[in-house]
C-alpha cells in the first residue's frame, strides 16, 4: 500500500509543479486577478497534500486504505475542480457543474485530516 501513497504522492506533485508553473506564465495574461487566485489555490492544495502522502507513505506502518482513498480523491476532485472551473470559465464556457465538485473533494480532504488526527490519537493512547 506504501507504494501506491509514494505514487501518488508523486505524480500529485509533479504535476503541482507543472499546473503552478503552466499558471504563472501560459495563463497569466489570460486568466484575471480572481481567476489566477482560484487557479493557486488548486496548486497549492495538490502540493501540500502531495507532500502528506508522500509523509505518510514514507513514515506511516499499514496506513489506513480510507485515509489514502480520502487524500487521493480529496486532491483530485478539490483541485482539478477548480483547474476546469477557472480553465472553462477563461474561454467563455463555464462548466457550472463542477461548482459542487470542488467542496466535495474539500470535505474528502477534511475526512482524511480527521482519520489521521484519529490515528495519531489512538497511537499515542490517548483513545
Amino acid at each position: 500500500m506504501n507504494h501506491i501513497i509514494l505514487l501518488f504522492g508523486a505524480i500529485f506533485g509533479m504535476l503541482a509543479v507543472v499546473l503552478g508553473a503552466f499558471g504563472a506564465h501560459a495563463l497569466k495574461k489570460r486568466l484575471n486577478t480572481d481567476q489566477l487566485k482560484s487557479f493557486e489555490t488548486g496548486v497549492k492544495y495538490q502540493m501540500y497534500h502531495a507532500i502528506l502522502l508522500l509523509v505518510i507513505g514514507f513514515n506511516l506502518n499499514n496506513p489506513s486504505t480510507f485515509l489514502t482513498i480520502c487524500f487521493i480523491i480529496g486532491i483530485f476532485l478539490f483541485s482539478f475542480s477548480i483547474y476546469g472551473l477557472v480553465l472553462s470559465d477563461s474561454f467563455g464556457k463555464k462548466l457550472r457543474f463542477l461548482g459542487p465538485i470542488t467542496p466535495l473533494g474539500g470535505l474528502f480532504l477534511i475526512i482524511g485530516w480527521a482519520i489521521l488526527l484519529y490515528d495519531f490519537l489512538v497511537q499515542a493512547k490517548f483513545i
